[in-house]
């Protein structure tokens, strides 16, 4: 990578670092500020929703936009929709009904989607087409600190409600993301991500067969994860485990954070000794790893193993095998994409992942509700099987990593 490629890098990643910084910080303080309200965990949960529908459509229309426009603009779109999803959670607290938040969250969700399409794509314009091992090592760099920084989120929100008040929190976190805005817009290349032709509607969904095959992997992989991680879980260590609030917010901030330090590392450790980049074989075989931690896990609580241990150290390995999983679909996509209209691609991409997401929040409240944690964890093993299936059909290369 040249000195202005790094330097576009560094502005990208920056960039994307303070959006995400934010977005974890905004979930916290809506977590815990509306549990001081007296709002339910499902009922908190719920105020999310629109954040999640809202990035299915985002990615696919911000792929197109992207390949218009340049990814300069969606990026700095994605900032100031988030600023004002900020500013709108600065009114009066009789002002923050639930239409009001989920509008907020609505408009969070479009903004963390633009940012990270417009995140990702930019990478494939920064790395020579023949660097596939250079390209994979950035992506996980920037997809494992992005994931990190959500974490520590989590704790800034904690921290800036302790400090500030919910409503000047937000305010400050809208402050920094217009400076992080007018940096990013003077720094960054103005046909960055921009196609050469003009793609028409119909190109929003990827003709390719790998992308097609990836993204449905993808969809498979995230509602595996959701499907315990965001309701079920949570609930469950607060009502049958006795948690407090304080504990299971950190708990799942720590797991994040190393989470996103395990992606940052997945180059290193699916390594091959022939010095080969990821392929579908390895996608297939590292979610057909995966799919044995929430199996294992639902076996051991329902033979009576201690809970609370069980579930700390079983996600644990859950989120190292998860990492790898993600990191290695991140390269992928970012690999299969077309050079011209690299967005087009990806967004369709990001697209399924937040319909996985999507199913997987509502499987989480609904199968809980009915059957126990247990099932939630029987119905993600399933979804993790279903996506080492699909990746069979990803297709496998010879290509060494180059440096």
């Amino acid at each position: 990578m040249d000195r202005q490629a790094l330097r576009q890098y560094a502005v990208v990643t920056g960039t994307y670092w303070s959006f995400t910084l934010t977005d974890g910080a905004l979930r916290m303080l809506v977590v815990l500020h509306f549990h001081h309200l007296g709002f339910g965990a499902l009922d908190i949960a719920l105020l999310f929703l629109f954040y999640e529908l809202f990035g299915v459509v985002t990615n696919l229309f911000g792929g197109w936009l992207g390949a218009r426009i340049g990814l300069n603009r969606t990026m700095g779109l994605g900032l100031a929709l988030q600023i004002l999803a900020l500013c709108m959670l600065a009114v009066p607290a009789a002002a923050l009904t639930v239409p009001w938040v989920m509008a907020a969250q609505a408009l969070s969700g479009v903004a963390k989607d633009l940012n990270k399409m417009s995140a990702k794509s930019s990478i494939k314009m920064l790395i020579p087409a023949d660097a596939q091992g250079q390209l994979y090592r950035w992506v996980a760099a920037l997809t494992g600190s992005k994931n990190a920084l959500k974490g520590v989120g989590f704790f800034l929100g904690g921290a800036l409600l302790g400090l500030l008040g919910f409503t000047h929190a937000v305010l400050a976190m809208a402050g920094a993301l217009v400076l992080a805005g007018i940096v990013s817009m003077a720094l960054l290349r103005k046909d960055l991500g921009k196609s050469r032709f003009k793609p028409k509607f119909t190109d929003l969904f990827s003709k390719s067969r790998a992308i097609n095959v990836l993204s449905a992997a993808r969809m498979a992989l995230f509602g595996a994860r959701d499907v315990w991680f965001v309701v079920a879980l949570p609930v469950y260590l607060v009502t049958t485990l006795n948690w407090s609030n304080t504990a299971v917010g950190s708990f799942l901030a720590l797991w994040v954070i190393g989470y996103g330090g395990v992606q940052s590392l997945a180059p290193w450790i699916t390594r091959n000794r022939h010095g080969r980049a990821p392929d579908g074989r390895t996608a297939m075989a590292w979610a057909l790893l995966l799919a044995a931690s929430p199996a294992g896990i639902a076996l051991a609580l329902s033979h009576g193993w201690p809970a609370s241990s069980l579930l700390v150290l079983g996600l644990a390995l859950f989120g190292l095998l998860f990492a790898v999983n993600s990191a290695v679909h991140s390269f992928l996509i970012v690999s299969y994409a077309s050079e011209d209209g690299v967005s087009l691609d990806v967004g369709f991409y990001y697209m399924a992942n937040a319909l996985g997401r999507l199913l997987g929040t509502l499987l989480s409240g609904a199968v809980f509700q009915a059957y126990g944690l247990v099932a939630c964890l029987w119905v993600s093993a399933g979804l993790v099987l279903l996506a080492g299936a699909v990746s069979w059909r990803l297709p496998r290369h010879d290509k060494h990593l180059q440096t």
